[in-house]
């Protein structure tokens, strides 16, 4: 009986329910879902290679006969090999077979056979282990271009590409094409039926860059609908509206000139604010480019229409610096600044939340408590998020829902990302980048050192101590753990911190701080830095979103080559925040080349730009951020770091396609709407 695209897996031959339960953690539980697996790469096993001839070390198809008969032979418990000589016009090889008696009895003496697999040792004395192996006859993972899946544990790569044959060979009929025809002769695009069938077992390499072609600009094409779509949703929204003011007057009132940059920002964040509709912008800039600056401008404007506004942040100690920052920037037009956080308590408490309610608190700062109970704003028509990727948009829906009407919504983020990929991750906001830095800011002296150079770096923490400066010191891990294998010990901060005030510094104040701390201790932890109470402070990652200590001038980064490299501009970006000349050295004992190549990228550039366009090529999108918190779906064949053309082209098409048709109503365009409403199931408003 045919499968159906539906199918329960188990019903592909050789996956029963054992194997159907392991490819349930892959995510596959139907012959759609199989199909849909694409691969992540591709070997060539098509050209025929003779025994003497074949590369050392590097895979090969080689024709061969069975010389002798395969001797069976018991080594030791759990280990059983068998072993045999095959022969060529020229030369000959052993091939041996770990645990798979079977072998034996498959192989037949005198027979020839298709052997793929690394070729070892010199000629005359050349070997393969657990090859490939296929009679002439009967060529299927051989004399070709095989996929190369992702796999789970007690799943083989020929059990997945042998399901997907016989998958394709009953449903691919049953496969829609999805694109609107105009739009794939416009782009010159394959049927679905041939992508998918060559993307799984190409011909040649040519008509497998056609294959993928089509398949990128389908899955960006969707994705660009869809963005495009829910942002037509929330412009479409009627927003706290702005009256037009002069915002000169603002600017007239600081201690300092806005960049262009900063005021490029202001300006387009002003334009949505006074539309009419509601502002979604994300306000993009480099540790210490002056976005709070930007903020404070919007929170101006909304006040003079008489529009409230909250800031969320994600720490207390982050919190109370922006409300230390925008009291004087918004004091001088006598707006009032509130802060409120878990530690704001009793008749504070009741007082702050009063004026709030009266409206007496133009800004109100904040953590997580600003959406606790009884905190009711009067007119709530802006919200700043700080760093999004530290808060979920329910959490940023949640401040919006303060307020009778939807208030503008402005993200501040210091993480750079390239901007094919913020139209991705952020692909319901406006993006805004501020790429200027203010006057006076200092570039940060950046050095890779190895374990050789360590007393060295000593000296330099303790001359940094000695003209009265403060130093970070980042580790990787909580707690020691000798990795496996690697003969290496990454540095811990329970341990490192010990070591440094025991035996390194006795006589300096060592304060430690990383993300198994209680929230209280790590507050108090850094408020002691920031205090100036301790000259070194060991900690993990959770100081990337720190406070700005300005005595803090020098940064070490221990075992550098575990961070990636926008990560490591961030952890940067914590000194340099004064006059005062700041550095950061880079420890690491990898030799591998492209790992320096990697790490002397960022000794090179202060710009975080340049630094996340290069960690894109180098990591992909996915480590951009630890955990997905945006509702959208996942990229399963695009690389935005190589589709950079496709995307534009893609969403030119899907903004074309939405122009003629916005809601996607037209009975030829229902598969499109179709597949965009399931795409962004996350997002279930998308059509409401």
């Amino acid at each position: 009986m045919p499968l159906r695209w539906d199918s329960p897996v188990e019903e592909l031959p050789g996956i029963g329910p054992a194997r159907a339960k392991r490819l349930q953690k892959l995510g596959l539980s139907t012959v759609g879902g199989l199909l849909a697996w694409f691969p992540r790469d591709y070997e060539d096993r098509r050209k025929v290679s003779t025994i003497q001839d074949a590369k050392e070390g590097e895979p090969a198809c080689i024709q061969g006969l069975v010389a002798e008969q395969p001797r069976h032979s018991f080594v030791r418990k759990g280990l059983e090999l068998i072993r045999f000589r095959v022969v060529d016009a020229a030369s000959s090889m052993t091939v041996t077979f770990f645990n798979q008696t079977y072998i034996k009895d498959v192989l037949h003496l005198g027979m020839e056979y298709i052997f793929y697999g690394q070729v070892e040792g010199p000629p005359g004395r050349r070997q393969m282990n657990n090859p490939v192996v296929e009679p002439l006859d009967k060529q299927r993972f051989t004399g070709r271009i095989m996929p190369v899946y992702p796999l789970t544990a007690g799943i083989s790569n020929h059990l997945i590409a042998g399901g997907v044959r016989r998958g394709l060979d009953d449903c691919l009929d049953q496969l829609p094409d999805l694109l609107p025809e105009d739009v794939r002769k416009e782009h010159q695009l394959a049927s679905a039926a041939y992508a998918w069938e060559t993307v799984h077992f190409p011909p040649s390499f040519e008509e497998l860059e056609v294959a993928r072609r089509r398949l990128v600009f389908e899955e960006l094409f969707f994705l660009s609908a869809g963005l495009t779509m829910l942002r037509g949703r929330r412009t479409g929204t009627h927003g706290p509206k702005c009256e037009p003011a002069a915002l000169e007057d603002y600017y007239e009132t600081l201690p300092f000139a806005l960049t262009g940059a900063q005021k490029r920002a202001v300006e387009a964040a002003a334009a949505d604010m006074t539309s009419g509709g509601v502002m979604n912008r994300l306000v993009q800039g480099d540790v210490g480019s002056g976005k709070t600056v930007v903020a404070a401008a919007c929170a101006w404007l909304a006040a003079q229409s008489g529009w409230q506004s909250a800031l969320m942040a994600p720490t207390e100690l982050l919190a109370g610096q922006h409300a230390q920052t925008l009291e004087p920037l918004l004091g001088r037009s006598g707006l009032t600044v509130g802060l409120l956080t878990g530690s704001v308590k009793g008749k504070a408490r009741k007082t702050l939340l009063s004026q709030l309610a009266a409206g007496e608190i133009d800004l109100l700062v904040g953590t997580h408590a600003l959406l606790s109970e009884g905190v009711e704003f009067c007119r709530l028509g802006l919200v700043i998020t700080d760093e999004q990727h530290r808060f979920g948009v329910n959490q940023r829906a949640a401040l919006a829902e303060r307020s009778g009407e939807k208030p503008h919504v402005m993200v501040m983020s210091a993480t750079p990302i390239p901007r094919t990929l913020a139209l991705i991750i952020y692909g319901d906001l406006e993006v805004s980048v501020i790429d200027e830095r203010p006057p006076g800011r200092q570039e940060i002296d950046t050095f890779l050192v190895g374990e050789d150079k360590r007393q060295r770096m000593y000296g330099f923490v303790r001359k940094q101590v000695e003209e009265g400066h403060q130093v970070y010191l980042v580790c990787p891990a909580v707690e020691e753990n000798p990795e496996a294998g690697t003969g290496l010990t990454l540095k811990a901060v329970t341990t490192y911190s010990q070591t440094l005030q025991n035996q390194v510094f006795p006589d300096l104040k060592v304060g430690l701080v990383h993300g198994k701390m209680k929230p209280k201790e790590k507050e108090a932890a850094m408020a002691a830095f920031s205090r100036g109470e301790t000259d070194l402070l060991v900690a993990t990652t959770v100081i990337e979103v720190g406070v700005d200590v300005a005595n803090a001038t020098l940064m070490v980064i221990e075992n550098a080559d575990r961070f990636g490299l926008s990560q490591l501009h961030q952890l940067r970006g914590r000194v340099g925040r004064s006059g005062h000349k700041s550095y950061c050295v880079l420890v690491s004992g990898n030799r591998n080349p492209e790992t320096r190549q990697r790490l002397k990228a960022l000794c090179a550039t202060n710009d975080g730009f340049q630094i996340a366009e290069e960690d894109l090529k180098l990591r992909g999108p996915g480590d951009f951020f630890g955990q997905r918190q945006h509702g959208l779906p996942p990229l399963r064949v695009a690389d935005l770091a190589e589709d950079v053309q496709l995307l534009q082209e893609a969403q030119a098409a899907a903004r074309t396609l939405l122009k003629a048709d916005p809601e996607l109503s037209a009975p030829e365009h229902r598969e499109v709407r179709e597949r965009v409403r399931s795409l962004f199931e996350n997002n279930p408003d998308i059509f409401n």
